[in-house]
């Protein structure tokens, strides 16, 4: 898996006004600028996705702040209320102004 990438997963359908979960997984070092390289004794510059910012249908429904205890490639869950076929955006920020985005449909029946 790449750098960056972002695995979401949704229900494949879901019923209008339906609370259904949301997880997602990134592919991300997460350096917390504490640890030493093992062969060269040198300091790990911190290397974090600090912002994760969430999209339904083009609107903010959350933010997330990452610091430096999240680990390695960060796992996120939440709950969404489906109200409408539309799409649902992962925006994530890091610390070296990287911007990685996946966007997947939610299937309102």
């Amino acid at each position: 898996m790449k750098l960056g990438t972002i695995l979401v997963r949704v229900p494949r359908k879901v019923k209008k006004g339906q609370i259904f979960k949301v997880m997602s997984i990134t592919k991300h070092p997460m350096d917390t600028g504490l640890v030493k390289n093992p062969k060269t004794g040198k300091i790990i510059p911190m290397w974090i996705i600090n912002k994760v910012d969430i999209y339904y249908d083009k609107k903010l429904v959350t933010t997330c702040d990452y610091g430096i205890a999240v680990s390695a490639n960060p796992f996120l869950a939440f709950y969404l209320k489906a109200d409408k076929k539309a799409p649902l955006e992962f925006v994530m920020y890091d610390t070296h102004h990287n911007v990685y985005k996946k966007t997947v449909m939610v299937n309102v029946v």
